[in-house]
């Protein structure tokens, strides 16, 4: 059975694993003033992939790479590349705290997809929430406003991978308890390294020293983060862990002051707590054990971007808390 005893130690692992998130996009806004987005994709899943494949090798399951579903797999994988482009230009042309209020939609995004996908019962509760909080997006997007050509992709980018991040998280659901965890993990990273690595030449700039260590410190603190979700989750409940993402919106504030010269205009700030408040009530919600997927709550990883490893699959049933008519 998981240790869930000491809740507090997971909270703080979860923090912890979320304030390494966090700094991993900054360096991710640092590169992207001057790489394109095609060559920060590929250059961290080379990077990336070293540290995933051996942590796969822990994967004693038998079978082939081989998807047991493979239109699913191959849908899950074509979002989970467009999630990754999607962040990443979003981080390197918008404000920190814009782009994670959009991402923070992707729970309300996930329960909305999980109607048709899953076959979910959403309620007035919950269906509620998502109208709420599909509103604080729009708070702040400010529909009218004046901003450049740049910064509007970036918007629709952020949205874009929100969206994409949610369903290939509900793929997940759907198919997760099937397909094996190096299957799940190491196909989003293949699709990367091979379409990014066909675009590079046309982008590629050379790369000092200097920025080298930072895409290895976005290697480094990826794995390391998602090593202390993985812990956190199997010593805490979900519904203790999943809310502890939201605490990315003060590195945000933090990091943007510090290094970008970036603040929270009141739009953000009151979108961002609607979108929060919205994603928190779902979360507890599923928490009550009225809905039998709960897919927002059994989302362990951020949004998949094919960059490196995802969460879940490196649990078992029992560490997710998974009933037994459901594994």
């Amino acid at each position: 059975m998981p240790d869930r005893s000491s809740p507090l130690s997971g909270i703080l692992l979860a923090l912890l694993a979320f304030a390494l998130f966090s700094t991993h996009d900054i360096a991710v806004k640092m590169l992207g003033g001057g790489y394109a987005v095609f060559q920060i994709v590929f250059i961290s899943v080379l990077l990336t992939f070293p540290l995933v494949v051996f942590l796969l090798l822990r994967d004693s399951e038998p079978g082939t790479l081989l998807p047991r579903h493979p239109y699913w797999s191959a849908l899950r994988t074509v979002a989970a590349v467009i999630t990754g482009f999607g962040a990443f230009y979003a981080f390197s042309v918008l404000p920190l705290a814009q782009v994670y209020a959009m991402i923070f939609a992707s729970p309300l995004l996930i329960t909305l997809l999980a109607i048709p996908i899953l076959g979910e019962k959403v309620g007035l509760h919950r269906g509620g929430a998502c109208v709420v909080g599909l509103l604080g997006v729009l708070v702040v997007l400010r529909p009218g406003g004046e901003d450049g050509l740049e910064l509007q992709l970036g918007h629709v980018a952020a949205l874009v991978a929100a969206f994409t991040g949610a369903l290939a998280s509900v793929i997940v659901r759907k198919i997760g308890r099937d397909e094996r965890p190096a299957v799940l993990m190491l196909y989003p990273m293949m699709a990367n390294f091979a379409i990014m690595g066909m675009l590079l030449p046309f982008v590629y700039k050379p790369m000092p020293l200097p920025d080298l260590g930072l895409w290895a410190m976005m290697a480094g603190l990826a794995f390391v983060a998602g090593l202390c979700l993985i812990h956190a989750y199997r010593r805490t409940d979900a519904v203790l862990v999943a809310p502890m993402q939201y605490s990315q919106i003060l590195w945000a504030a933090l990091y943007g002051w510090l290094f970008f010269d970036e603040t929270i205009d009141m739009g953000t700030a009151l979108g961002s707590a609607i979108i929060i408040a919205s994603g928190l009530y779902i979360v507890f919600r599923e928490g009550r054990g009225g809905s039998r997927n709960s897919p927002v709550l059994r989302t362990r990883s951020r949004p998949e971007t094919g960059t490196g490893m995802r969460v879940s699959p490196m649990l078992t049933d029992e560490e997710r808390m998974v009933p037994k008519d459901q594994r």
